[in-house]
Order: C-alpha cells, then structure tokens, then sequence
C-alpha cells in the first residue's frame, strides 16, 4: 500500500463559542489545572453521562460526512456547530492552546492532528477525537473512520483496534491493577504484529480533562493503581501496522509514526461499577 504522506495544512481561525456557554477554566491559560479524585461522586458521574453522551452523538454526526473531498476543517465545524447546539463547548478548544474543537488524525498520524484545509482522499482512514464539556465535567470519545475504498490491510487495523479496544474495557472490574488493561490489549495486537503506542495513554477524567490518573495500553508493570467502583477514565488504545516510535510536527500536536505506517484509534470514557464498568460514552 503506498500513499502520499500527510502534509501540514493551513489552519482557519479559531471558532467562537457563544458568552452563554460555559468554558472550561483552562481556557485562555498556558496550563491547565489537574488532580482530583479518583473515585467521582454520583452528582459528577450524572453529569459525567449527560457530557458522555453529547460527545457520543457528536462523534456520530462527524462519522456521518467522513468521505472523499471533505476538508478536515469541514468536520470541525460539523462537530463544534454539534456541541453548540447542545449546550456543550468542545474542550479542546484552547485546551493548551489548541486551535480546534476536535482532533483528526489521518492515516500515520497517531493522535492529536489539527483540522486544516487537508482534503480526505478516497482510501484513507481518520481518527476523529471528540470531548464535549458541560455543567463542568467533560465526556471524551473517539473513533477510526474509513473514507471511501479502504484497502484490507488498513481495513484490518481498524476492526482490530476497535476490538482490543473492547476487550481492554471488558477487563475493567473493581479489585484488579489497572496494568490489566493494557496487557489484554498489547497480547491481542501482538497476535498480528501491531505495534502499542507506549507514551499517549488513557487517562482519568471528570471535572478535569485529564486528572492526573494514567492508563497504560501495554502490559506496564507500574500501574498497579487498584480499579475502585466510582473512577472515571478512558480506554484509548493507538495501535500501528509498524513501529510505535514517532515523530511530533513542528506545530507541536501532530503525532506522527516514525516509519510513516498506518494507526488507528478508538476511545471510550468509562465509569468503574460495583461489578465492572459502564462506558458512558455511546449515542
């Protein structure tokens, strides 16, 4: 499979967000704050579904208009208009000073790529990164989509990261290490020669972004933080056709694969229940 590899392109101005919706604090600001408590309370996890949900949905609509001769910016607008229109603010937005209401991640692009006037091409595929913040908690999902006549080796990756991506969050149950996850994970994507990337992880999340709580996608021996009833965080594993080593572009966001191979990518923020998990992030 050769395709031409991705280029930066040119970043409109950032989208307004109407003075009656409410910004997370870090907007504006170099850093934002982190640390909170694992464990949620029920009025944050209330919310946490409300938030859960919109992203959820959000991520749906953008997923519906993935196709040849979009723009990546197209799809931003999509899903920032989405959000706005359900009271949310996209949290990426300004999130240390990032320019766009979501993350779109075409083909070597690990994570975190920036929408720009870079148009789809009929066989590529594109992580679309969505976080809905509202009533002050944030919901954070994401999800590889195919555009146009995917290739099968491509095609391949994404139905086996969507997998393990499931079967990471079906090992989540209170009482086990939190190196759990990643070990169900890697084991599969090791069956056929996947790479894990090592360094972008999951996280906890709540009324922060990102709580300080980290969740590893490979078998980390050092994350040995006991799963409780009550914790929030994502399951998020990026999974390559090659190497996990990569590359950052010069925008510092844009996470690359070093051997410029194909990644996929899918997300969910689940809720620790008293006999295993509930994923707050579905439509």
């Amino acid at each position: 499979m050769t395709t031409q590899l991705l280029r930066p392109g040119n970043v409109s101005p950032m989208r307004k967000v109407p003075a009656q919706i409410p910004r997370p604090e870090y907007v504006g600001k170099k850093r934002p704050k982190t640390g909170e408590p694992d464990v949620k309370t029920p009025e944050i996890i209330e919310k946490m579904r409300v938030a859960g949900k919109i992203a959820a949905q959000a991520l749906e609509e953008v997923g519906k208009h993935v196709r040849p001769g979009i723009t990546t910016d197209e799809l931003d607008r999509i899903g920032h208009e989405f959000m706005l229109d359900h009271g949310a603010y996209p949290s990426t937005l300004g999130y240390r000073g990032f320019p766009k209401s979501l993350c779109t991640s075409i083909n070597e692009v690990i994570c975190h790529g920036i929408p720009d006037d870079t148009v789809l091409r009929d066989g590529d595929i594109i992580n679309v990164d969505i976080t809905a913040f509202i009533d002050g908690v944030h919901g954070d999902t994401d999800a590889t989509f195919l555009c146009g006549d995917v290739d099968e080796e491509s095609r391949l990756l994404v139905e086996r990261t969507r997998e393990a991506t499931m079967r990471g969050i079906r090992a989540v149950k209170p009482g086990r290490a939190l190196n759990v996850i990643g070990r169900v994970i890697e084991s599969y994507a090791k069956r056929f020669g996947y790479g894990v990337v090592r360094d972008f992880t999951g996280h906890g999340i709540g009324t922060t972004f990102h709580s300080g709580l980290v969740v590893p996608h490979y078998d980390d021996p050092n994350a040995t933080t006991i799963i409780e009833p009550g914790m929030t965080f994502t399951v998020e594993p990026m999974l390559t056709l090659g190497t996990y080593d990569y590359d950052i572009w010069d925008d510092g966001w844009t996470v690359v694969t070093k051997d410029r191979k194909r990644t996929a990518q899918f997300e969910h923020t689940l809720l620790v229940t008293e006999d295993g998990h509930e994923i707050l992030t579905l439509p």
